[in-house]
């Protein structure tokens, strides 16, 4: 493993030389300065070209110009929301929402929305490269799934030239960002036009098409994340505005929700005013999102709790520039059998300052979190307590964020400046991880579950008490079943030699007998 870092490092640092030579002093102007400072920074952006490319470094380099050419071409780095007609995101053609069974992102193309205007073509094309990048950035190129919904559609809504365009962003633009391309009930009069997508694709891309519908869809995507016209029971509209962003939102701490200030300012703001509460409660730039939402009391005291020697670690780290986070990137979570519905993350704090952070989740009404906003001292380390709430179980498709951002040394760290905090720190000056969930039979040494440290997470003394004394009757239990099936076993193994042995006596008997 260390070799292959080791080749793959060197094919990185091979591929921006000869890019530096062979290419950017002839075509400076065609790039836009900012991919150009990336490719010569980001390891992982260059890795994925080569990945892409199968590490044939002339592909690999041809891939690169083309992309930054595209880049600047759209002006990818500058595409924002208020860059691209209001009417293209009212339209719900494009948006990102759910994942996969793989727990990779879904890239929704509703083709019956779609409607072919050479007049919109560029800014319907621009639409899909701001998604594209707005997920690209959120999520640090993990790969998408792509699905094209082609329910109630016919042959008005073929635009092979907006499809070869999304086919493109992918194959060329956007190396080892696409995982499979889900097709929903494609009408049969399609079939040609799909022949011709096909070969756009090339061979290696070929495979990820997967003609889909009703009675098989949910091979690839569960229903909680399919609408019911496919099968499923999500019953997620799109609409806008705000903008899509079903991602992570801020869970409930343990001991239930404590509203902070801002939520009530929020409250009070939605009974005066006309707008409608599901927009403030999705937008991510208003009041209810940016404060720190259902903090409770007794988190502010875990602060005390704080053990910077002591404080368990798991066997992976994820190591930001402002916290350590362990586990590095899965959460270890039971499923129903096992009955495990506890585990932590550990973050310690590795800056001089001291550093907030909050817990968000893609489903909030399924755990608690404790502290899920607060802050951490230098060189110090916190026990964060996530805990499935209630009958759910943990599903592969839930991620949690975990956002941080330096404070000032003479910056107090109550629940009000915390609140202020949030709402001022520039999005460039906030370190953000996610975390996945999996779901195993019974618990892993790897993972850092509740109890491997429950003594050392600070709870309510007969609660926690009773807690450890019924897992340990449950250990007790589970070992007990295990020792009585090896013993019997046992017996049921001796009583078959026992058996055999007689058999072949016996035999042996009547051979002598006949003999005499």
């Amino acid at each position: 493993m260390a070799e292959q870092r080791q080749d793959k490092a060197v094919l990185i640092s091979e591929t921006r030389r000869r890019f530096e030579a062979e290419y950017l002093p002839d075509r400076a102007d065609k790039y836009d300065a900012r991919d150009v400072e990336r490719l010569q920074q980001d390891d992982q952006w260059v890795e994925s070209f080569l990945v892409w490319r199968h590490d044939v470094m002339d592909d690999t380099l041809k891939m690169i110009d083309e992309s930054l050419q595209w880049r600047k071409e759209y002006t990818v780095n500058d595409l924002t929301e208020s860059a691209l007609p209001k009417c293209l995101f009212e339209s719900g053609a494009l948006f990102l929402h759910g994942y996969d069974k793989e727990g990779y992102k879904l890239f929704w193309f509703r083709v019956k929305h779609h409607v072919r205007d050479p007049k919109q073509q560029l800014e319907k094309k621009k639409l899909v490269a701001f998604w594209l990048e707005h997920y690209a950035k959120r999520d640090h190129g993990k790969p998408l799934t792509v699905v094209f919904d082609m329910s109630e559609t016919g042959i008005s809504h073929i635009d092979l030239d907006f499809v070869r365009f999304i086919v493109n962003c992918f194959t060329d633009y956007y190396p080892n960002f696409l995982t499979k391309i889900v097709i929903f009930e494609m009408p049969w009069i399609m079939n040609a036009a799909f022949k011709i997508v096909k070969g756009w694709l090339g061979p290696d891309a070929i495979s990820m098409l997967k003609f889909t519908n009703k009675s098989d869809v949910q091979e690839y995507i569960s229903g909680e994340y399919l609408p019911p016209h496919m099968g499923g029971t999500d019953s997620f509209k799109y609409s806008y505005p705000p903008l899509v962003d079903d991602d992570f939102q801020t869970p409930l701490c343990e001991n239930g929700p404590i509203a902070s200030e801002d939520e009530h300012e929020s409250k009070e703001e939605i009974e005066s005013d006309t707008k409608e509460p599901g927009e403030l409660s999705e937008e991510p730039n208003q009041k209810k999102m940016n404060s720190v939402e259902q903090i409770s009391k007794s988190e502010e005291t875990d602060k005390t709790e704080i053990k910077p020697k002591n404080a368990k670690k798991a066997l992976t780290t994820f190591k930001g520039p402002l916290l350590h986070i362990s586990p590095a990137e899965e959460l270890h979570f039971g499923s129903k059998e096992s009955g495990e519905k506890k585990c932590l993350i550990v973050l310690t704090n590795v800056t001089k300052n001291i550093v907030a952070f909050k817990v968000r989740t893609t489903a909030p009404e399924k755990y608690r979190v404790k502290p899920s906003n607060s802050s951490c001292e230098p060189g110090a380390s916190l026990d964060i307590v996530v805990s499935l709430h209630g009958g759910f179980a943990a599903s592969l498709q839930d991620r949690f964020l975990v956002m941080a951002a330096e404070m000032d040394q003479s910056a107090a760290a109550g629940v009000p400046e915390l609140t202020q905090f949030w709402k001022e720190v520039p999005r460039t000056k906030v370190m953000e991880h996610r975390l996945r969930c999996h779901v195993v039979e019974s618990s892993k040494p790897s993972s850092l579950t509740f109890k491997e440290s429950t003594f050392n997470i600070p709870a309510k003394p007969n609660e926690d008490l009773h807690m450890q004394i019924t897992h340990l009757l449950q250990i007790n239990k589970r070992l007990q079943e295990q020792i009585d099936r090896c013993l019997w076993f046992q017996q049921l193994s001796l009583v078959l030699s026992l058996l055999s042995v007689t058999v072949v006596a016996f035999c042996f008997y009547l051979a002598y007998v006949q003999r005499s």
